[in-house]
């Protein structure tokens, strides 16, 4: 009865014209806000005294998957140290379709994904992609079974990329993947927290993420847990959501040291996360 009541309310003449004139008022509201993201920020990078370092990652932001500018940045960091075997895993990455390796399998990659839901099964079966191209099982991952899943699945100890973004024990499963060794680790982190601050959540392997600031880690709990693991902090997106880490041996000189959380904190800026072009889709593959 209520959304028939609803329907008949919308339909008055003066009604649908409110909300056309409320939907023309989002779309402008929505223009202005990308063209103040554009000017500000991405337009003005070169020039600015931090970001037009050609050290630093955040002039190579681009969207075609990601969240946020991770696809470009994440394609910067593998023509600066090469690629070895062209596979990734991803843990956390709902239907598939915004996420950190969709735009890799365009590039020819292989890999695994893990999340909580099938969602992103169903996304590869309707793209008509198989297990030879990406091994997808639907876990809730935890500290206790992450090692446990790819040796389920058949992860190498060495590939070319890790993503983890599971909100609440990121940090957790990350330190339980000592034994592997991935050459780039794409790591979530929790920006609402000084750059100088050590601090992780208390760990729950039952505990949800409830929307609030208390999840994840921050930036320098993570730069401490990969030195122990021997990867260097080399940058984050511009919107504060994930860090970037470079295994050691293939560092060099081609980032912007020092690799520490002072030097490459991002603070939350979650007003720049958002979506440009067309809905998102899964490229075809064949890009190099």
């Amino acid at each position: 009865m209520r959304r028939l009541i609803e329907k008949l309310y919308r339909g008055l003449p003066l009604v649908r014209e409110l909300f056309q004139i409320r939907g023309s008022i989002r779309h402008e509201l929505s223009t202005l806000r990308m063209t103040h993201i554009m000017r500000d920020w991405e337009i003005g990078l070169a020039d600015h005294p931090r970001y037009g370092d050609p050290l630093r990652l955040l002039r190579f932001s681009s969207q075609v998957n990601s969240q946020s500018g991770e696809d470009g940045i994440i394609h910067e960091i593998f023509r600066r140290i090469g690629t070895a075997d062209r596979r990734f895993v991803e843990i956390g990455l709902e239907d598939g379709l915004e996420c950190n390796t969709a735009f890799l399998l365009a590039k020819g990659w292989n890999g695994f994904w893990i999340d909580g839901s099938d969602a992103s099964q169903r996304t590869l079966a309707a793209a008509g992609i198989g297990p030879d191209r990406v091994r997808a099982v639907a876990s809730i991952v935890t500290r206790e079974n992450v090692a446990a899943l790819f040796e389920s699945l058949g992860v190498p100890a060495e590939f070319d990329l890790l993503s983890i973004d599971i909100d609440q024990n990121t940090y957790y499963v990350w330190e339980a993947l000592r034994a592997y060794r991935p050459r780039v680790a794409v790591i979530e982190y929790n920006a609402a927290l000084p750059a100088d601050l050590d601090w992780k959540v208390v760990y729950d392997p039952k505990r949800m993420w409830d929307g609030t600031q208390n999840f994840g880690a921050s930036l320098k709990a993570l730069e401490i847990l990969g030195a122990s693991m021997g990867y260097a902090l080399v940058g984050c997106d511009l919107a504060g959501t994930d860090a970037f880490f470079v295994r050691n041996d293939l560092v060099g000189a081609e980032f912007a040291a020092p690799f520490t959380s002072e030097n490459h904190y991002e603070p939350v800026r979650y007003s720049l996360l958002a979506r440009r072009g067309h809905r998102r889709g899964l490229l075809d593959a064949g890009a190099r």
